[in-house]
């Protein structure tokens, strides 16, 4: 080998041990410096809490003040706890006396539809008390909670829930139990005294949850909410929860097939249903979801429709404690993704939730419905059809 050449290995062989001493003391700095940085406090080198936009619209901007009282920077800066901040605000937060400021706050206050001023007024008021309570309904730990939203006079729907798909079960470790939620009807709402009906119901099927609230559109937000704690408090080691309407049909066969096929890891943030997304508030005031511009302004998060959805007991004590930071909102299902949001989650679209009906030339078929988990809207004796058909043991699909 000539003297070139061994010169030129030689030169080789000494960049590459520079390399691996370069390497190793690249390393050991980093490393250090990953040790040394965990007592100290690093400086960002941009804006990292972005700043609220001002809002015009009543409930974007008492959603605003909401937020601030959580936020934990703010309040450390007051020399004040989180839990402090909130004590000190607790007129802001949970007052049930009407507000009396709101009327000069929304611009077009005096036009809003009753329904609105009345929301307006009452809008932190979450304080009400359970008149009819089933404190015993989840001693054994159900696999499924079936919390249906009724009112009062819907006697025929609840009687007819009962008896197909809302029946109470125990399959071996699978217990599946039922409770209807209402709130008050008053006589001011046209309603007819049942006072009397609805407590006979009560102590016959135990499974009533009654609160002491005007039932209307817009308090289905607060069922929701009341539901929610009720579930925190008497619930609480439940797995999953189905809540829907007493107008749908549900296949809770199917339900619990696809339940019991759930990871653990899919089961913990499991929240399923006919999910809408890109929707915004209907302007036209005709509309049943109408939402004034000075009421509301921005699109919805992703939400399911209220006709039912399907989600895990643990989330729903998440959505418990996420539901005090969000203010109550006109509209029970957009609410509910607005919780989720919240929790930086969203719901799941599946197919087998059909909130807006099957086609109707399958509206007679049974087998239509056995790979369905709901489907909107279904009379009583409809629902009391469709389930024995799908029980018959010759049904050949």
């Amino acid at each position: 080998m000539s003297v070139g050449r061994r010169r030129l290995k030689l030169l080789g062989i000494l960049m590459m041990v520079n390399i691996f001493i370069y390497l190793i003391v690249e390393v050991s700095k980093s490393s250090s410096q990953e040790k040394s940085a965990k007592g100290r406090v690093i400086i960002p080198r941009s804006k990292f809490w972005r700043k609220h936009t001002p809002h015009k619209a009543y409930w974007n901007k008492q959603q605003q003040k909401l937020e601030l009282l959580y936020n934990p920077i703010l309040t450390l800066l007051s020399n004040m706890t989180v839990e402090e901040n909130l004590i000190s605000n607790a007129s802001l937060l949970s007052s049930c006396e009407p507000d009396p400021w709101v009327s000069s706050e929304v611009s077009d206050f005096a036009n809003l539809p009753d329904r609105f001023k009345d929301f307006l007024l009452y809008l932190r008021c979450r304080n009400y008390s359970l008149l009819m309570d089933q404190p015993n309904k989840c001693k054994h730990k159900p696999f499924l909670l079936l919390a249906i939203k009724s009112l009062i006079p819907h006697f025929d729907r609840r009687q007819a829930i009962r008896e197909s798909w809302g029946k109470e079960i125990t399959a071996g470790d699978v217990t599946v139990k039922r409770v209807f939620l209402l709130g008050q009807t008053p006589p001011e709402d046209n309603f007819p005294d049942l006072s009397d009906m609805v407590k006979f119901e009560s102590e016959t099927h135990q499974d009533i949850l009654l609160w002491n609230y005007r039932d209307t559109f817009f308090n289905l937000t607060l069922k929701e909410v009341l539901f929610l704690k009720w579930v925190s408090s008497s619930c609480a080691d439940v797995r999953y929860i189905f809540k829907g309407d007493d107008d749908v049909f549900v296949n809770t066969h199917q339900i619990l097939d696809y339940l019991k096929s759930l990871s653990k890891e899919k089961a913990k943030d499991l929240f399923i249903g006919d999910v809408i997304k890109d929707a915004g508030p209907h302007r036209e005031k005709k509309l049943k979801y109408y939402i004034p511009e000075s009421v509301y302004e921005g699109s919805y998060p992703p939400y399911a429709g209220g006709g039912g959805f399907l989600y895990s007991g643990e989330l729903a004590l998440r959505l418990s404690n996420a539901s005090e930071q969000v203010l109550l909102y006109p509209i029970d299902d957009v609410y509910t993704g607005m919780c989720l949001q919240k929790l930086g989650l969203a719901p799941e679209k599946h197919k087998g939730f059909k909130t807006f009906d099957i086609e109707e030339k399958h509206r007679n078929n049974i087998c239509s419905y056995t790979n369905l988990m709901l489907v909107h809207s279904r009379k009583p004796q409809e629902m009391i059809r469709i389930w024995t058909s799908l029980q018959d043991p010759h049904l050949n699909c």
